[in-house]
């Protein structure tokens, strides 16, 4: 290196610089009061290892999905039928299928029948009984995948907005495979919640209550065709007790909570009790104000995941679209409830395949000892290097301390998490840095001992060495970015890690020392290197 362009310690410089104000929220463990509100605030994002909290492997049962599809369409066949004057003796969903089934009086109103439903429901099949009474529709297998997948991606997002609403900061929430989701809470204090939170289907429903239905044969098992028996929980004021109500209803949901536009907890003024007051959008205001209109007299029951909350009696027309869930909640179930409410139902209940939970002890015990391996792990290092290359070996160090530095502030600035996986790879890639030093510094030396000057050597020494340091650091780093797209949490954090710090470590280790070494020989105008 005869000429050292000025732009060479200066670039130098400016990453340093950059890199102490990013790193040094996060090394100092906050901002002072005194930090200019202008600079860097934010600190490293820390993983599920290292801060305790919740992890969560989901299964979407996705083909619950394709029954409430087949289960929706029942009303859009009923009202095909009705437009089009065809007679019909019934329209029914068969549980557990994905089909519907019109039942027919004679076999002569197939053929009318199935070019009606043709002309209005795509993406089904039809199927006519042999005795011709009955035509079935089956949506087909595209649709199918489709509504599968589209249950997964919508559980998803329902599942962020939960948790966003819930207040968890840097949740992880991804899609597994075809129908798994895994959630990550780092820093969760209260999992118990968190999984009732995320795991309801949180399905509102609105069913009116079969005034003239047997409900004491129903309970006994003769449940009436079109009916459904479902229960609730009557609480006693009185005594405090809680006992399980049975309830006969009409099987049809007149209005569901698709058409909710907010949920809020609120206080009677009576009890002092927090209750849920939710809103409908304009539509289903409408719908619930002729709902109400058409049923005055009547109960109209309120319908949550199969459990029924209340079934007031309607005492005159409700419009404005606001109704009111009560059920005797804590402060914390009725926030709870409205928050599943205000994100919506999941398309399809969810199970809990996989879970682990991290207390914060752990996850502070892992800092302290990821912390204890990585100040272990440097101090060697520094040692060997100062001792064995003498003044260039401190020079290494220092690129190798900046190495740290750099990492921590690209880290921050992508907002990536460090897991414990990633401080393994800081500890790993302190050793490669120096490595890269060694490399080099044995060309020099080899180049020195064939009478070179320092500055001829430095060149050579640096030129000989970079094609074998760029060819190992490229092979890990293909390995890195093959273990970022198919790994999972700590395993990518791991990759995360690695893939920058071998990319901060070529310009550490190759340019930064380069430089120093550079400067320090022209303006000392040394004969001999320290090495």
């Amino acid at each position: 290196m005869k000429q050292l362009p000025w732009w060479k310690p200066a670039v130098v410089l400016l990453v340093t610089l950059v890199s102490l104000l990013y790193s040094a929220p996060s090394l100092m463990g906050g901002v002072p009061s005194w930090w200019p509100s202008w600079l860097p605030r934010q600190v490293i994002a820390r993983g599920l290892d290292l801060q305790g909290g919740l992890y969560l492997l989901l299964h979407v049962e996705s083909a619950k999905a394709v029954e409430q599809a087949a289960e929706n369409m029942v009303d859009d066949v009923r009202a095909i039928m009705r437009k089009e004057k065809l007679r019909y003796r019934g329209v029914e969903h068969a549980g557990g299928t994905d089909g519907v089934v019109v039942k027919l009086s004679q076999a002569a109103d197939v053929e009318p029948v199935r070019k009606a439903l043709a002309a209005e429901i795509v993406n089904v099949a039809f199927a006519t009984a042999p005795d011709g009474l009955a035509l079935t529709l089956t949506i087909s297998e595209n649709s199918q995948k489709e509504i599968k997948s589209f249950a997964v991606e919508q559980s998803i997002q329902t599942i962020r907005s939960r948790i966003d609403q819930f207040g968890v900061a840097e949740p992880t929430i991804q899609k597994q495979g075809e129908d798994r989701i895994l959630v990550q809470l780092p820093g969760l204090k209260d999992p118990a919640r968190a999984k009732g939170l995320i795991g309801r289907t949180a399905r509102l429903e609105f069913k009116m209550v079969d005034e003239k239905g047997d409900l004491a044969g129903a309970i006994e098992g003769r449940i009436p065709p079109g009916d459904i028996l479902l229960y609730g929980e009557q609480f006693d004021r009185a005594s405090g007790k809680k006992t399980r109500q049975p309830y006969l209803l009409k099987k049809r949901t007149v209005l569901s909570g698709d058409l909710l536009t907010d949920a809020r907890v609120n206080f009677d003024s009576q009890f002092n009790e927090p209750y849920v007051s939710i809103s409908f959008n304009s539509q289903g205001g409408r719908k619930f104000g002729q709902l109400t209109g058409e049923h005055v007299g009547e109960r109209m029951a309120i319908v949550l995941d199969g459990t029924v909350y209340s079934a007031p009696v309607i005492r005159e027309r409700i419009d404005g679209g606001r109704a009111q869930i009560s059920g005797s909640f804590t402060t914390e179930e009725a926030h709870d409830l409205a928050i599943i409410l205000r994100a919506g139902a999941l398309p399809a209940p969810v199970t809990i395949m996989e879970e682990r939970t991290v207390g914060p002890t752990l996850g502070r015990d892992s800092i302290e000892q990821g912390l204890l391996s990585v100040l272990i792990g440097g101090a060697l290092v520094v040692l060997f290097m100062g001792i064995y290359y003498k003044g260039s070996g401190w020079l290494a160090n220092v690129a190798v301390v900046l190495n740290i530095v750099v990492l921590l502030a690209i880290l921050v600035w992508i907002q990536a998490t460090l897991t414990l996986p990633g401080i393994a790879g800081m500890v790993l890639l302190m050793g490669m840095s120096v490595d890269a030093n060694v490399l080099i510094f044995e060309r020099i030396r080899e180049e020195l001992r064939l009478g070179r000057t320092p500055l001829a050597a430095i060149d050579q020494g640096y030129d000989t060495a970079f094609v074998t340091i760029l060819d190992s650091n490229l092979t890990t780093l293909i390995t890195a970015l093959v273990l970022f797209q198919f790994g999972t949490g700590p395993v990518k954090g791991f990759a995360v890690t690695l893939s920058i710090g071998l990319i901060a470590s070529m310009f550490t280790a190759i340019f930064v020392t380069r430089v120093l070494l550079a400067m320090i020989v022209k303006n000392r105008r040394l004969k001999s290197l320290s090495i």
